[in-house]
């Protein structure tokens, strides 16, 4: 056990060897040996992995790798309140106040590389099709889940480790954004071919939580995840976003519920969320209140609790100070709403799905593709009525009535204002405008923000992209380098890289093309 411990305290860019990889992997299923250190050294005793150990380290990769896990740092504490699905309640809480809290994004970055980065590396090694064909499926779909954990460390930071990663070296260079972006989407086709050549190869099985080792499923859900890259890089790069956006929609992206890709948690693999509820950490915002009252949404009582005091949904705005948050009254957790009746009580709630990515996104990314006159093989009227449709779809689930759907579709209600807000968020009804294409972007906006709550990280991505939907002032910024009228466009390097990898950070700042700052705008975010 001394011997574990120190290896512990391993430079994290070392831990991408092989035969380390290979051993984070494993060890939560055999626990502390007495040869670790021949294990770590002797890669001859790990050339060899069977089929249930290679399930096994896929299973926690899906778990740990898209932070399911490690929710609260990453997301809850800092997507969430930047897209604005929640604000902060808790005063040990900076960072609805922009202030980038080091020690969580130290641990998030350590906890994605010195874990998954390197045990993904090992499962696409020890899948390839060349050398493993029986295997070339199991290739495939790490592939495809190497880009979506992959491509949202990278909207989160820009240039990050990848296409060395598990080099074996101390040190592991910064690559480019725009060059990991672009390497996305051949991965994607390359991942699809192999699927397509070999439909029925079993892949994973059990193993695989989300799909359950369904081939035409991880198919469709690439074509979805190539349709998301695409719209990302439109700013920037719109001829190939254009072609990738119509390659997806034309060979398949999900379209129904069914198609949705829900990570389905277990007693083991256990849904974070319902575990945060009772630490009142986080309720409502005042941008969710103005746009869920506003447009009387079926969906806000499943989304969202009534406030224990009176039972009315309220929200509040985001960036509160300290003294604010312990004397205005209104600020107590029982007068503002939590999260929805489906994550309570939490001895019950340990087996939720985990929203990866679902068809409610697809439809409005091709609603937004069409305005840009992209073949979506839809109007973008209809694909903007099929989004709310889906995602109305997805809460019968948690009792939402279908019934309400048409009379949603065609309502004319617009946001209101709050108790914290004297103003509306915005003036735009449900009610699709298919005469003014501005009025049409926001719309598309907004149902797209409701429809992937509570997947406040890919919304963060979203917003910074669009700059809508629109979202109120914070109170109080105490970052130098964001006003309160701004939103943190990305989260500064972990500290330990500054420590550990310092040549290779320096470089990849040079990348990034401004400072280490959360105020400096990524690739494909620009101005």
């Amino acid at each position: 056990m001394e011997k574990l411990k120190k290896m512990k305290h391993m430079k994290t860019i070392k831990l991408f060897s092989f035969a380390s990889a290979v051993l984070l992997a494993t060890s939560m299923f055999f626990g502390c040996t007495e040869d670790f250190e021949e294990i770590n050294t002797n890669q001859r005793a790990l050339t060899e992995l069977d089929a249930a150990m290679l399930g096994n380290m896929f299973a926690r990769i899906q778990y740990q790798g898209y932070n399911i896990d490690y929710h609260q740092t990453p997301q809850t504490l800092f997507a969430d309140y930047y897209t604005q699905y929640t604000t902060n309640l808790q005063n040990a809480f900076p960072s609805d106040r922009f202030n980038m809290v080091g020690g969580w994004i130290n641990g998030n970055w350590r906890g994605f590389y010195s874990t998954i980065g390197g045990n993904l590396g090992v499962l696409l090694e020890k899948t390839d099709p060349t050398e493993y064909p029986d295997k070339a499926n199991m290739h495939a779909i790490a592939q495809i889940m190497k880009v979506i954990m992959y491509e949202r460390y990278a909207n989160y930071f820009g240039p990050i480790p990848y296409f060395s990663v598990n080099n074996g070296e101390l040190s592991v260079p910064y690559d480019s954004e725009e060059d990991i972006y672009k390497s996305f989407f051949p991965t994607l086709d390359d991942a699809l071919a192999i699927l397509k050549a070999n439909p029925n190869q079993a892949a994973y099985g059990a193993n695989d939580q989300i799909y359950g080792g369904d081939i035409d499923k991880w198919i469709t859900f690439a074509n979805t995840l190539r349709l998301r890259l695409a719209m990302r890089i439109s700013d920037v790069e719109p001829a190939l976003a254009q072609t990738q956006a119509e390659k997806a929609v034309a060979d398949g992206v999900m379209e129904s519920n069914e198609d949705d890709a829900l990570f389905q948690c277990t007693a083991t693999s256990y849904h974070n969320m319902p575990r945060m509820l009772g630490w009142a950490e986080f309720r409502m915002s005042a941008t969710m209140e103005s746009v869920l009252q506003g447009y009387q949404d079926p969906r806000m009582p499943l989304m969202y609790q009534p406030a224990v005091t009176d039972g009315e949904y309220r929200g509040a705005r985001n960036g509160y100070e300290i003294a604010d948050l312990g004397s205005i009254a209104e600020l107590l957790p029982d007068n503002l709403s939590d999260y929805g009746p489906r994550y309570v009580p939490v001895s019950t709630q340990d087996n939720l799905p985990y929203e990866i990515m679902w068809s409610p996104e697809a439809w409005f990314l091709r609603a937004e593709g069409a305005l840009k006159n992209w073949d979506m093989q839809t109007t973008a009227e209809d694909a903007y009525n099929s989004g709310i449709e889906a995602s109305f779809g997805y809460w019968t689930a948690w009792g939402l009535d279908m019934g309400t759907l048409e009379a949603y579709q065609q309502s004319t209600n617009v946001p209101v204002a709050t108790w914290d807000a004297p103003e509306p968020i915005s003036t735009v009804p449900v009610l699709f405008d298919a005469s003014d294409d501005a009025v049409a972007l926001e719309q598309i906006a907004i149902q797209k923000w409701l429809g992937v709550w509570p997947d406040g990280w890919e919304m963060w991505a979203d917003q910074r992209r669009s700059e809508l939907p629109k979202r109120y002032d914070i109170m109080s910024s105490e970052n130098p380098n964001l006003t309160v009228k701004m939103m943190p466009r990305r989260l500064p390097y972990a500290s330990s890289e500054y420590e550990q990898n310092a040549a290779a950070v320096e470089a990849g700042i040079g990348l990034l093309g401004g400072p280490d700052q959360a105020n400096t705008r990524l690739w494909w975010d620009p101005q």
